[in-house]
Parts: structure tokens; C-alpha cells; sequence
């Protein structure tokens, strides 16, 4: 299909979730590009401090994620204001997280990135220039509420290539 088969019909955040390399930012990139929307990935919206803790190695606690996610609620709610949709790079490994997201303005919808904690491992391992360590993967599982019951969220297999997660994520937006 062309980008223009895939045009949404109001505005839209994708949100893109899963533990740290898990593919994240790459298909809601590639998401973006497709949909000739804005790409934001959450983790530059993080303060230095808190990517400063994990830098070293710590998991953030709960009240250190809180304010992060207010900020991003609230971008959501105003591109949402301004007609716009997004395609965001989210862990959303707490369901209080996500709820806090989906009090914004706009329709949301998540896409659930899933695989072997040893896949995820390999690829957080290969990468160069990311604050998270591959040692915080563990903390990252522990924490991560999954979204078994939450009708927004479709799962998607890692295993996939991204080509194929990319036109999977197309489809269940337009169905």
C-alpha cells in the first residue's frame, strides 16, 4: 500500500511500549514515517537526572517515572488540541502509566513490542550511545505490568522483522 492508504481519520497517539530494546523507538519511527506524523520518543523527555540514575545502573522508582509521564500526558493533550497525531516510543511498563496517557485528549492506541528476554538482551548488548544498560533488563521485566486486559493494547512479536511489524501495526489501525 501507499503512505496514503494509511491516513488516520482523527488525531491519533501511537504508542509504542515494551521494556528498554525491545524495538520501541525503531517501529514507532518507522510508524511515523508511513503515516507522515511527528515521532516522539519519551526518552528524551526524561530529566538528566533520571537518565543520569539509570546510567549507572539504578532502576528509576516509581516517583521518579511520575513526573516524566505528566509530561508526557500532557504533550499528548496538546498535539491532540492542535489536530495532530503522533507516533511516541513508550515503555509503559506500569498500568498506571498508561492511564495517565490515555487521560489525554484524542484517541490513543498502544502497540505491545513482546519477545524472549534473551533476544532482548542480544539487542540491548549490540547497541551503541543508549543510557540503559543491558543490566537494568531484569528490572525493566519486574516492572513491566503486562496488558493483558486492556482492549487498546494489540501485542506485537518481536521476532518479526521490522518491515513486518511496521505494516502489522498499519493494519490493526486500519481495520
Amino acid at each position: 500500500m501507499n503512505t496514503s492508504d494509511y491516513s488516520l481519520a482523527e488525531p491519533t497517539a501511537i504508542i509504542v511500549m515494551g521494556v528498554s530494546g525491545s524495538g520501541k523507538t525503531t517501529l514507532a519511527q518507522h510508524l511515523a514515517k508511513r503515516l507522515e506524523i511527528e515521532f516522539l520518543d519519551a526518552d528524551d523527555f526524561h530529566p538528566a537526572t533520571n537518565k543520569a540514575h539509570m546510567a549507572s545502573g539504578k532502576p528509576l522508582t516509581d516517583a521518579m517515572r511520575l513526573p516524566w509521564v505528566e509530561i508526557l500526558r500532557h504533550r499528548l493533550d496538546a498535539e491532540a488540541a492542535a489536530g495532530r497525531s503522533l507516533s511516541l516510543a513508550f515503555s509503559g511498563l506500569r498500568k498506571s502509566h498508561r492511564e495517565l496517557l490515555r487521560q489525554s485528549r484524542g484517541k490513543k492506541i498502544f502497540f505491545h513490542l513482546t519477545g524472549a528476554k534473551a533476544l532482548i538482551a542480544e539487542r540491548m548488548i549490540a547497541r551503541t550511545g543508549h543510557f540503559m544498560p543491558e543490566s537494568l533488563l531484569d528490572s525493566q521485566f519486574d516492572t513491566l505490568e503486562p496488558p493483558s486486559s486492556e482492549p487498546d493494547i494489540i501485542s506485537l512479536h518481536i521476532e518479526h522483522t521490522i518491515e513486518q511489524l511496521t505494516e502489522q501495526a498499519l493494519s490493526h489501525l486500519h481495520r
